[in-house]
């Protein structure tokens, strides 16, 4: 693994940090010494119409409770919009860029607060009520952030869809919420593809029917093409918003009032929808955003992630627009070429990604980077899932030319915001490590046996205290909210994931407890095997898992996409030597697969689940693909993956031919 350590001293002399080292101690301090004090400090972050005296209210054991800020009323697009029209009214708040339109929209903070109040207003003549769920189902468009602004505004809660999911899948998220009203678009145009959203969405309340409680929907007209609108249900959205007034009084909400729900998919049963409260989650949402991306004055953030995902939510709506910055939407396809213009023309300074598309900007390799000045960059920012420490510093060294610190954060749906990440300019980074918790946060491992590790370990990935951006339960389960989350380890909140803490006390996330493997006694974590050919620039990206194996318990198979240029020097061979060389021959790969791309959703995150029932050849069982940015890519691997799985099978039976005429010595070649 590349050891390789950034000071901020040293490189980045000209960057604007938010503190200093020792103030920043100072925070880590107070929050350990009085937390309720600590979070009631940083709950000034955001406007409160009465602000809260209490801190944190519950308790991790038996029922599970969680309550923040209970006596304080506030409302969520009051902290983003209202309290910066005094000084920032002008200020650009949104820039929307809209490649399949061939345009681009910028709206002040006096623009998006007419229009929200708009919509706000539109919504209530619709009879959409306080605390009634609103599903919105939207390209990256301005009327995507609009509308969640908009429920925040009058109280309702927002439940965002994927719009890639399927008419089935949207059917039960509908029934599930209980939405009352639709905000949706006709169709969109994912470079030539089209995505049909009005008429997946129609389908799915044919599916869902009564037992949908959908009274209205709103189309916003993204193409030119006629849309089929059902009369006393449909409206056509600017055609009937933009006529009502751009006033509207927020309805004031409780701190535990609930703001959104937003489904993730687990690896069995229905997709759950977690539940965000208000107060708690607008709190989180400026102070994570407010520490690791400081908006200064100019600058302009770009989150690559859809506002489907909670990245969107916080990094691209709620985080920037609290801390009253200008945050950045495209709908343009994510190419690596595409993406690094876009920085250039709208002087990008702030860049949030995946993992993934890192690894694309590297395929196209360096010559794509000189070719633009990229000057406009401060700061690069990953999330998703763990970078390999050689993709860190590539996007450190070409993209961001080695001014620009790398946050690299980890976090979750169920916690709304950055976790682990650094302070950029005031703590040093390590390539591949999203360094160390954010102040208030009391993160620990623990071992198999239940028991805190203490100093350099390894272990799952807990925390020990509530913090404000914790989801409250699942909707209408709390029940599977205590099981999913607090029953592995009592007394914890267990995240899923396992992580290691070397001897300066920072973490590299390991991967999901359930991508550990046990190869006969031998515990291999699949992000190792991943890092280790993350070094090799011939490899774009792997994924490695973990199936059962009848002698070893488990066995590893890896899935591999070479670039281009060396689609034809890699070899599966090869790949399974260079694993062995690094890690040792207990490592060494059952099966490795070169394939053409790897499963993943649209926000770039690989698709594990599916790879590991591929690899077992169960692709009966393969549950809900509407989330995947190609689901055709499924058909494709498993195809490749059983005629290989054949060959294999008839490998063994001429080795056991007791004639011994179709006998293979030694060891049978990876397929």
């Amino acid at each position: 693994m590349t050891d390789h350590t950034v000071t901020p001293a040293d490189a980045y002399p000209n960057y604007p940090a938010v503190m200093t080292p020792e103030q920043l101690q100072a925070m880590r301090d107070h929050a350990r010494s009085d937390p309720d004090g600590f979070w009631l400090e940083q709950a000034r972050r955001v406007h409160w119409f009465t602000n809260p005296t209490q801190g944190f209210a519950g308790s991790f054991e038996n029922d599970v409770s969680i309550n923040w800020f209970a006596d304080g009323t506030l409302n969520a697009s009051v902290c983003c919009i209202d309290q910066h029209l005094t000084e920032k009214r002008d200020q650009i708040a949104l820039v929307s860029q809209r490649e399949a339109e061939g345009r681009s929209e910028t709206l002040t903070y006096n623009d998006l607060h007419e229009r929200v109040c708009r919509l706000a207003n539109a919504l209530t003549y619709l009879g959409v009520h306080k605390g009634e769920r609103v599903a919105i189902c939207l390209p990256m468009v301005s009327e995507a952030v609009i509308s969640m602004l908009a429920c925040a505004r009058i109280g309702a809660v927002h439940v965002v869809l994927f719009g890639g999911f399927s008419a089935d899948a949207v059917a039960e998220r509908l029934v599930d919420s209980g939405a009352v009203a639709v905000i949706t678009g006709s169709t969109a145009w994912r470079g030539k593809k089209a995505v049909p959203y009005k008429e997946t969405m129609d389908e799915a309340l044919r599916k869902a029917g009564r037992n949908s409680c959908v009274k209205a929907m709103l189309v916003v007209r993204t193409s030119d093409e006629a849309v089929p609108m059902l009369p006393g249900r449909d409206y056509d959205y600017h055609d009937f918003v933009d006529h009502f007034e751009a006033d509207f009084i927020p309805v004031a909400m409780n701190a535990e009032d609930p703001m959104f729900m937003l489904y993730t998919s687990g690896s069995t049963g229905k997709p759950k929808a977690v539940v965000h409260a208000t107060g708690g989650y607008m709190v989180w949402a400026a102070y994570t955003m407010g520490m690791v991306y400081t908006h200064q004055p100019g600058d302009v953030l770009w989150c690559t992630a859809d506002v489907a995902w909670i990245t969107g939510h916080t990094s691209v709506v709620y985080g920037p627009l609290a801390n009253g910055g200008t945050t950045m939407i495209s709908d343009s396809l994510p190419t690596a070429g595409r993406w690094l213009d876009l920085i250039d023309t709208y002087k990008v300074s702030m860049l949030f990604t995946a993992p993934t598309a890192v690894r694309a900007m590297m395929a196209e390799g360096d010559a794509e980077i000189h070719k633009r000045d990229l000057g406009s960059l401060r700061l690069l920012g990953v999330a998703g899932e763990p970078i390999s420490p050689d993709a860190w510093l590539w996007y450190h060294d070409v993209v961001g030319k080695k001014r620009c610190p790398v946050a690299d954060t980890w976090w979750q749906t169920e916690t709304a915001g950055v976790v682990l990440g650094p302070v950029p300019g005031v703590q040093s980074l390590k390539p591949g490590s999203a360094t160390l918790p954010l102040p208030g946060l009391d993160v620990v491992l623990v071992n198999t046996d239940g028991k805190r590790e203490q100093g350099a370990a390894s272990g799952a990935l807990c925390i020990a205290r509530s913090w404000p951006g914790q989801c409250r339960t699942i909707w209408n389960d709390h029940t599977r909210f205590r099981q999913a989350y607090f029953s592995m380890m009592p007394g914890l909140y267990f995240t899923g994931d396992g992580a290691r803490r070397d001897e300066d006390g920072y973490y590299w996330i390991t991967g999901r407890m359930d991508d550990v493997i046990n190869i006969a006694g031998h515990r291999l974590g699949t992000a190792e095997v991943e890092d280790v050919l993350g070094e090799d620039h011939r490899i774009i990206e792997c994924a490695a898992v973990g199936v059962p194996h009848a002698i070893k318990g488990q066995a590893l198979v890896v899935f591999a996409i070479a670039s281009q240029s060396a689609v034809t020097e890699v070899t599966e061979q090869e790949v399974s030597r260079l694993i062995v060389s690094q890690i040792g021959r207990y490592a060494a790969p059952d099966a490795v697969h070169l394939v053409p791309d790897l499963p993943r959703t649209r926000s770039g995150k690989i698709v594990r689940r599916l790879l590991r029932k591929i690899a077992c050849g169960e692709t009966e069982t393969l549950g809900d693909l509407s989330a995947l940015s190609d689901a055709s890519l499924i058909e494709t691997l498993s195809a490749s993956v059983q005629k290989k799985m054949q060959a294999a099978a008839t490998m063994d039976d001429r080795q056991a031919d007791p004639s011994g005429r179709l006998a293979f010595g030694g060891a049978r070649a990876v397929s």
